[in-house]
């Protein structure tokens, strides 16, 4: 496509126009007002010839504006996917432009880096993956899009040997030929979620006004698209989210008022039957013992469930007590020292906190369950005042070799691992006890588990 084809009636040739229209159109006007006054023939064909021009810009302006919101518009009904909606507006741009390349580059949510993200090159479509490391500067670039302040406010044009750009980048762009990049950030409300760049090989003899015009016009309807998309993906994470607090909450109530409530009444019975049965044969009576332990066990372990799915993490009690508390009403039910040594904790939020105490709570309970250990270790420590390094440690005997990869509720541990974006490892030695280790920071890891013979 052309811009002939898609903005009907532009004409690039010329004066660039002013970037006031209203303001453009009085200066015409006053001054053919004064070639008419002078008199002069040949000045007034020349004057109205100028002012003919000046308004088919003006004109072409604010059919680029009209093209694209209409494209823009209609593009986001066909193409509801963001990924597809931008290689579909990159196409158009680079054709539009005529351009051999055009890209997008985003600030991250906290606005603490820029990665490149998508480009339109001779005719296909790449990202960072499928176009390759070396390709081209993409780090030195997005580095320096980040770093120069006047870009996050307005578009700029960068000739291939503009000393601003980094040397890589001016290197890259010589070789391949280009004239000019225009970058345009992606701005919002006062708010820059990044650029669009637009590559041009040829210059234009009467300046890039309208190739500038036409990023700026897409670069306003992108990131639109790119915040009513994340606001879309932030209401889906936070309904998912609710959606899981309520099934827990219900398996919880199940919980608490079946199964525990349960075990409570027969625990009950059972007692009452054992004060009464003085006569009872040595066999019913250790029968009735038997029975009597394993209705209090199972109804601990009940209360247990009940109290990882909803674990009780309140706005006045910070994460270092609730693990403690926990680890308190563990100790109740067990003879195995448990040790509990935790700094200061930061305030982590909700989410991330209710998932934290939801791990310290299910490798406590392996530990007390499980390891035959004689003592048990919880250290919790703040990471770089940014995140969190917990370990929940036994000297017990190990999580046997065919459990390595399942059971002691391992999975459970990673799954709640994942959703917060921690890092899980878990070390473990036959007869040498086991360590589970949480790290909470930016960066995560799979969950790990190293066997040792």
């Amino acid at each position: 496509m052309s811009e002939q084809n898609v903005f009907p009636g532009c004409d690039t040739g010329g004066a660039s126009p002013s970037r006031e229209g209203g303001a453009c159109g009085s200066a015409i006007d006053e001054s053919v007002q004064r070639v008419i006054d002078s008199g002069d023939p040949a000045a007034l064909r020349l004057a109205l010839a100028r002012e003919a021009k000046e308004r088919r810009r003006q004109e072409c302006l604010a059919n680029i504006q009209t093209e694209i919101t209409q494209y823009t518009l209609d593009l986001l009904v066909r193409v509801p996917d963001l990924d597809a909606f931008f290689r579909a507006l990159l196409k158009t741009l680079s054709e539009e432009g005529e351009s051999h390349a055009a890209g997008v580059w985003l600030l991250n949510d906290e606005k603490l880096c820029c990665e490149f993200w998508m480009a339109h090159l001779f005719g296909e479509v790449f990202n960072a993956a499928t176009l390759g490391p070396t390709y081209f500067p993409r780090l030195a670039m997005a580095q320096f899009l980040y770093d120069y302040r006047p870009g996050w406010e307005q578009t700029i044009e960068y000739r291939s040997d503009d000393t601003r750009l980094p040397e890589v980048v001016r290197d890259f762009n010589s070789a391949q030929g280009l004239f000019s990049t225009l970058v345009a950030p992606l701005l919002l409300g006062g708010r820059n979620l990044g650029w669009i760049t637009l590559c041009v090989v040829e210059g234009p003899e009467d300046g890039s006004w309208w190739r500038i015009a036409l990023v700026e016009a897409i670069a306003r309807h992108a990131a639109l698209a790119l915040h009513k998309s994340r606001i879309y993906e932030q209401k889906r994470a936070e309904e998912r989210r609710k959606a899981i607090l309520e099934e827990r909450n219900r398996l919880a109530r199940d919980i608490h008022d079946n199964l525990a409530q349960g075990f409570g009444a027969i625990l009950m019975q059972l007692q009452a039957a054992q004060r009464d049965g003085a006569d009872l044969p040595p066999s019913v009576a250790r029968s009735i013992d038997v029975a009597i332990d394993l209705a209090r066990t199972h109804m601990v372990e009940a209360r247990r469930s009940v109290g990882a799915l909803r674990p009780n993490v309140s706005d006045g009690e910070d994460i270092a007590n609730a693990i403690k508390r926990a680890a308190t009403l563990a100790q109740k039910t067990s003879e195995v020292p448990i040790d509990v040594h935790l700094d200061e904790l930061p305030r982590f939020g909700d989410g991330v906190e209710r998932e934290v105490i939801g791990i310290a709570q299910e490798a406590l309970t392996n530990a007390v369950r499980h390891a035959r250990a004689k003592r048990i270790t919880i250290r919790g420590s703040a990471s770089s005042s940014l995140g969190l390094r917990l370990s929940i440690a036994d000297d017990g005997r190990g999580i046997p070799r065919e459990r390595s990869s399942a059971g002691f509720g391992m999975t459970s541990m990673q799954e709640r691992a994942d959703r917060i974006g921690a890092s899980l490892t878990i070390v473990t030695a036959p007869r040498n006890g086991t360590e589970v280790v949480l790290a909470w920071d930016p960066t995560s890891l799979p969950t790990q588990v190293h066997g040792y013979a």
